[in-house]
């Protein structure tokens, strides 16, 4: 890392950055109608060629996606060759986009020296079919259809496929495939492992030109490309080469003539439809592949073992820069010995002494994270004009959400939330990410942090791109945060050094992003911030995106809830800047002088109707507002109205005096003063107590009042974290009507019944990790400021009181409780699948979905969110420090 990060050897040059799903995303699709599923579906994906990146099953790439590596298998029953992980279409799947294919994410390091992936490969054939018509066939309120449901894997009848990824340098990577026979019989398989190169050249650029690959005796050599050298391919033993090109197959597809002789496609057809002319008999081309069969006994272990390294300049195809005489000597099964060893002792070096569950947990979860680095290509400027040899795209493009986006040029690693269901960057997701790289990967979590806030991507107004379905989106600004967690994880990590730079960076960075949400998303100049996809999707009784067909519109409190977090958090940049440098100090005061504006907003009514605090139910609700300027309350509980306990801070007797700005009353007397309402500012701003100062949106006796509610089981806590919405509206849904507009919203534990966002989305009921993760900070905060002098029932109504800090553990013990093996063996995230949850050859691969059930923990949506869901590996460092017992 240290190598990689001084830019002395270029250890991030290769990696697992090879997508999942490159078919149905935005950036592919060249419709009027704009809809990307249809556009592109799964059926065009093996012989239609890409655009802007490349997919496959466990593959890795260059860091510019050049050159791409992946497996390609046939069992011999399959009507379509398993180039890529297979799933629904968002229109296809009963709650949206859905994977079907089973693999795992098992080991990785930061800089890829050593990586390990599991594909589940069925003897059967492919239900491709089956799958489609039954979700097709179930309505919203029923479950996914999966591929475990079909029987398919009965009796062991499958293929466990190992690859493994282990460097020799950073232009040298050993690759090795194991193939287990896990049923009951012998059962053939034939390997496909291919190398085939990004189409650069088929969209009329003089600077990219068609350059094939060849076999130099029994290596497969690539050509340079451009700054990546040329590169040779390896295989221990003997195989028949077949060569294609990675061009279209207009022919299949369109019904037009074919621009080239060999397509994308050409394995498929030569293995599967047995049309010998599909491949090239000269042996070139942009796409290759060694075929490999074999007849597996059971229970037999297959092993391939193939190099791709860089060709010396002096002597290419034969003397490989760093290589041994024999590329498959006794060295090979030693190198990746070592990086195994070296991996596990890296991840034990970051946090020694975890259990043995905790510690296979802890290290799947960084492992998915960073087997979740993606390439991500897009230039939105070609993509509106379109290229010079292909049509012009449609007219309607121009008028598109994304045409406001001309300038966003991305061609970067970005850690992206699942690489199949959301196989692009999504901005709050990413932060997530970027905290929990963090923990063992300090270069990278900055890098992260920041990417999205480059010139490449940031809008001329400062605003930052959302997610590549809608650019324009805001998401919550939560930046902030994670560029001070990620500075304070590595300080602490380092032994007290820390990386001011980064943080001066930042902070002039997140600067020009809070201008831009100080003016263009407090729509009402009243301090109220709401619209946009505030992260929250799907959670409330309307759509809180949009007016409703009177004109009445939503008030949300999250959204300014989720301001005043932000002013706390630049802050907190600025109060750390200031201590060395005391120029900072002046921006202090302009977030203070915000955070209480925003204070006064939530909490007081200033002359006008309503509040966002309803005394009554003692909660913070959403407040709809007519034309004619009357309001109500709308009274749904749920974690919108818990985001007010984000923004809280509270600092020291030597940091005040230091920057006096920081005691509001004194410093702001004036302002204090000419307030309507002055007594709630005086009783509830500027507290002091074990000598600190609490900066909150929340007052003591509101703070109180919600704590009830949240530790409440029948309410928000599970036994596996924070509902996103109260269990009570299970059996007494909630109603409102609006002039022609009436929605009902009940509690939905698990998959949502409701497409109010598209997708699968649900905030209304299951466990979230990222908003757990908030919460648990926050109360950590409140306990830093309260210490003993605040208890609460944990749960309520049990006579178990403690401090929030012990809450906030407790609350960690459950959320981790989601992976670990529970007393009789079983791990919740599995539910109740037996072969997940009893099998040896199951049951300990770990999966990071992107929500879980609301009261047993099944893990639900996207299966690869090894993004946020992997903040529980900060969880699992904490609670090794602090055990619950």
């Amino acid at each position: 890392m240290a190598e990689r990060d001084c830019g002395h050897a270029p250890w991030s040059l290769w990696g697992s950055y090879l997508p999942d799903r490159q078919w149905g995303t935005v950036r592919e699709d060249y419709s009027a109608d704009g809809d990307a599923w249809r556009s592109f579906p799964h059926d065009h994906a093996r012989s239609r060629v890409y655009r802007w990146g490349e997919d496959g099953l466990l593959g890795i790439c260059d860091e510019q996606c050049r050159l791409c590596f992946s497996l390609a298998l046939w069992n011999g029953q399959d009507p379509i060759l398993k180039e890529r992980p297979f799933g629904l279409g968002n229109p296809e799947g009963n709650h949206g986009e859905d994977l079907k294919d089973y693999y795992f994410h098992i080991a990785n390091t930061p800089t890829h020296s050593f990586m390990r992936g599991l594909y589940k490969y069925p003897q059967a054939r492919f239900p491709y079919e089956q799958l489609v018509e039954e979700n097709g066939r179930r309505g919203r309120d029923q479950p996914e259809y999966e591929l475990v449901d079909t029987g398919i894997f009965n009796e062991g009848r499958y293929f466990d496929v190992f690859i493994d990824y282990a460097k020799a340098s950073p232009t040298d990577l050993l690759i090795r495939i194991r193939a287990i026979n896990r049923g009951p019989e012998a059962a053939p398989l034939s390997l496909l492992p291919t190398l085939w190169l990004r189409n650069t050249w088929a969209w009329g650029y003089p600077d990219a030109v068609r350059q094939p690959m060849q076999l130099a005796g029994e290596r497969l050599v690539t050509p340079a490309l451009g700054e990546l050298a040329s590169y040779e391919l390896l295989l221990n033993g003997s195989a028949q080469w077949l060569f294609t090109d990675n061009e279209t197959n207009n022919a299949r597809l369109f019904g037009q003539p074919n621009t080239t002789p060999f397509q994308k496609d050409g394995f498929h057809r030569f293995l599967i439809e047995d049309e010998q002319g599909a491949i090239n008999p000269a042996a070139e081309g942009t796409k290759a592949a060694a075929l490999l069969q074999h007849n597996l006994a059971p229970g037999e272990t297959w092993t391939v073992e193939l190099r791709l390294r860089a060709v010396a300049e002096h002597d290419a195809g034969r003397n490989p820069e760093g290589a041994d005489s024999d590329p498959f000597g006794e060295s090979f099964n030693a190198l990746f010995e070592a990086r195994e060893q070296e991996w596990l002792a890296y991840m034990e070096h970051r946090v020694p002494g975890l259990a043995a569950d905790d510690r296979l947990v802890h290290n799947t979860a960084l492992s998915g994270l960073l087997w979740c680095k993606k390439y991500y290509g897009w230039s939105v400027q070609r993509w509106l004009e379109g290229d010079p040899t292909h049509p012009a795209p449609p007219p309607e493009r121009l008028h598109s959400e994304a045409a406001q986006w001309r300038r966003l040029h991305a061609h970067d690693i970005i850690a992206m939330p699942d690489a199949w269901e959301y196989p692009y960057f999504c901005q709050w997701d990413l932060m997530f990410h970027a905290v929990s790289f963090a923990i063992v990967d300090p270069a990278t979590a900055k890098q992260q942090s920041m990417l999205l806030r480059t010139p490449h991507y940031t809008a001329p107004n400062a605003q930052t791109p959302a997610y590549e379905w809608a650019l324009s989106d805001p998401n919550p600004p939560i930046g902030a945060w994670a560029v001070m967690r990620i500075f304070q994880i590595e300080r602490k990590q380092a032994d007290g050094t820390a990386d001011f730079a980064y943080l001066r960076s930042a902070l002039r960075k997140l600067l020009l992003e809070y201008g831009w949400w100080a003016n263009r998303n407090d729509r009402s100049g009243d301090n109220v911030f709401e619209g946009g996809f505030l992260g929250l999707d799907n959670i409330a009784v309307f759509d809180r995106r949009f007016p409703l067909s009177d004109g009445s519109h939503i008030e949300q409190c999250d959204g300014t809830a989720w301001m005043a977090s932000l002013s706390l958090n630049l802050l907190n940049i600025a109060v750390e800047l200031s201590r060395d440098e005391v120029e900072y100090a002046d921006l202090c005061e302009r977030f203070v002088y915000d955070f209480v504006q925003l204070a006064i907003t939530l909490n007081a009514s200033l002359g006008r109707s309503y509040l966002n605090w309803d005394e009554q139910d003692g909660f913070y609700y959403d407040v709809i507002k007519r034309p004619d300027g009357s309001t109500d309350f709308l009274r749904t509980r749920s974690v919108s109205g818990l985001i007010p306990l984000l923004a809280v801070a509270s600092f020291d007797v030597e940091t005040v005096e230091r920057l006096p700005v920081l005691d509001v009353l004194k410093s702001l007397a004036w302002f204090v003063h000419e307030r309507t309402s002055p007594t709630w500012l005086q009783a509830n701003l500027g507290r002091w107590h074990n000598d600190r100062l609490l900066f909150t949106l929340v007052p003591e006796d509101r703070l109180r009042r919600i704590c009830e509610r949240l530790f409440d089981e029948d309410e928000f806590l599970s036994p596996y974290g924070i509902r996103a919405l109260s269990k009570v509206y299970e059996d007494n849904p909630y109603r409102y009507t609006e002039g022609a507009d009436s929605e009902e919203l009940r509690y939905s534990p698990a998959d949502s019944p409701v497409a109010m966002f598209g997708g699968n989305s649900n905030w209304r009921g299951p466990v979230w990790m990222p908003i757990n993760f908030l919460l648990i900070e926050s109360l950590q905060k409140f306990a830093h400021f309260y210490g003993d002098s605040f208890k609460v029932e944990f749960p309520t109504r049990s006579g178990n009181w403690v401090n929030l800090w012990e809450a906030s553990l407790q609350l960690q013990s459950r959320l981790v409780g989601i992976f670990r093996r529970d007393a009789l063996g079983r791990r919740a995230f599995n539910g109740d699948v037996d072969l997940f949850q009893n099998d040896p050859h199951w049951r300990d691969l770990i999966l990071f979905n992107e929500y879980f059930h609301g009261d047993n923990g099944r893990g639900v949506g996207a299966s690869h969110q090894t993004g946020w869901s992997a903040v529980v590996a900060k969880m699992i460092n904490q609670l090794h420090r602090y055990p619950t017992g």
